[in-house]
């Protein structure tokens, strides 16, 4: 049952994020709950910090599309791809839940890039 919990808040939290609903978005994380962009460098501590960093971004996403979300016990991976001044970044989000909210979260980010030619016999292209 504490599964499905987590999954149902998962879904909440990512459809509040889209929505830019940033109450809802941050009730899925501990008052004390840390949150990682190993590509900058960056650790967030708190669940206050977190939202008011998110609140005050200069470039706020135009969209928001959740590819899938994985994931057991404490554990859940979800892939999804934020839309940032027309750029798409693709995003993982590893969460780690400690008595039904997140206590630890990483985030990475990575920008699309054009596929090389030379391996086009062996790929299809993602619509």
């Amino acid at each position: 049952m504490e599964e499905q919990n987590i999954r149902t808040a998962i879904d909440r939290h990512w459809a509040a994020s889209a929505a830019g609903d940033q109450a809802v978005e941050h009730e899925i994380y501990h008052d004390d709950a840390v949150c990682m962009y190993p590509q900058s460098g960056e650790v967030i501590h708190g669940r206050h910090n977190l939202q008011a960093l998110r609140s005050h971004h200069p470039g706020k996403p135009s969209g928001f599309v959740v590819r899938r979300t994985v994931g057991e016990g404490n554990l859940w991976v979800t892939e999804y791809v934020i839309n940032y001044e027309g750029q798409r970044t693709h995003t993982v989000s590893i969460m780690e839940f400690r008595d039904g909210k997140v206590s630890r979260e990483t985030q990475y980010f990575a920008n699309p890039f054009d596929a090389p030619a030379w391996r086009s016999q062996w790929v299809e292209r993602e619509a």
